[in-house]
């Protein structure tokens, strides 16, 4: 059923259907009943003139079995974005109405053949495109040349968009290189940190090494010194002891000496050379003195024997 106020109270659309045409023109419509005319597929024309219509809803667009449209003498300031999928459009008045612009969707009407946009407040560009629409070849020629002019447009817009796609891709692609970058220096620098560790751990360890090798090797050899040290003090030892000993016995005897000299003597110049132990002495002291002058001059003639 049609709203009330709209085309009035009781009104049913398919009592205005007549064929294929559906007229709502002069109905005083502030809104369309896209509801009600989406339930007459039939209906493949439709007068929507002279009515209050200031916008088109967004679901008019799935009326895509229209194929003429009459929107003259309304209130349209722009038609909606998507306008473009009333494919199997072939005929569309929009005289008198608001217009500016048009929809890039609008090049999407391949099948229309016949355009009307008189007395609207174009884009100077636009009206010299759309031209006078006074009689059927202007109006043909105005449909072909606005569904050029809105193709270019929308190529236009598409390249533009490819550009920004490519462009957000180069940038994609420049941040993905460069975060790449920024990860293989990360690696780099980590590896970097690794090797120089573990080249530090190695110096340390070879020190240690050396260390450790020095004092064996300092130990080893005091080792190998000691028994050379103990083994050479001994002989020191010994003739020093046999020195001490010697020495001894030369002084004990230099002591007899002197003792038997002096016994010697107080038995010859004493008056104790008559007792015994002096007589004795004396006695030896003559011996001796016979055996050294004997001893004497058997030198003596063994001389005389060699010279001759």
């Amino acid at each position: 059923m049609a709203r009330a106020g709209a085309v009035g109270k009781g009104v049913n659309l398919r009592d205005k259907l007549e064929g294929n045409e559906l007229d709502l023109s002069l109905s005083d419509l502030s809104e369309v009943p896209v509801k009600e005319l989406a339930a007459l597929p039939k209906a493949t024309v439709l007068d929507l003139s002279c009515n209050n219509l200031a916008a088109l809803p967004s679901d008019f667009c799935s009326l895509t079995h229209l194929v003429k449209l009459d929107l003259s003498k309304n209130q349209l300031q722009q038609l909606p974005s998507d306008f473009g999928r009333l494919v199997n459009l072939q005929h569309l008045d929009l005289l008198n109405n608001r217009l500016v612009t048009l929809p890039v969707s609008f090049a999407q009407l391949k099948n229309l053949k016949w355009l009307d946009l008189k007395d609207n407040p174009l884009d100077p560009t636009l009206a010299k495109v759309a031209g006078d629409c006074l009689d059927e070849k202007q109006c043909k020629q105005a449909a072909i040349r606005v569904l050029q002019y809105m193709k270019a447009i929308q190529s236009e817009q598409d390249r533009e968009r490819q550009r920004r796609l490519q462009a957000e891709r180069e940038l994609e692609k420049k941040r993905e290189a460069e975060q790449r970058k920024r990860e293989a220096q990360e690696r780099e620098m980590r590896r970097r940190e690794k090797a120089e560790e573990k080249e530090r751990r190695r110096r340390e360890y070879d020190a240690l090494r050396a260390v450790k090798q020095e004092r064996e090797t300092q130990r080893k050899k005091e080792s190998s010194e000691s028994p050379k040290l103990s083994s050479a003090s001994r002989p020191s030892k010994l003739p020093q002891h046999r020195r001490s000993w010697s020495q001894a016995l030369l002084r004990l005897l230099l002591m007899l000496l002197l003792c038997a000299l002096c016994t010697l003597a107080v038995c010859r110049m004493t008056e104790l050379q008559r007792q015994p132990l002096c007589v004795s002495v004396n006695t030896l002291f003559e011996d001796v003195v016979t055996a050294v002058r004997s001893h004497k001059t058997l030198q003596n003639m063994l001389h005389r024997n060699s010279q001759q």
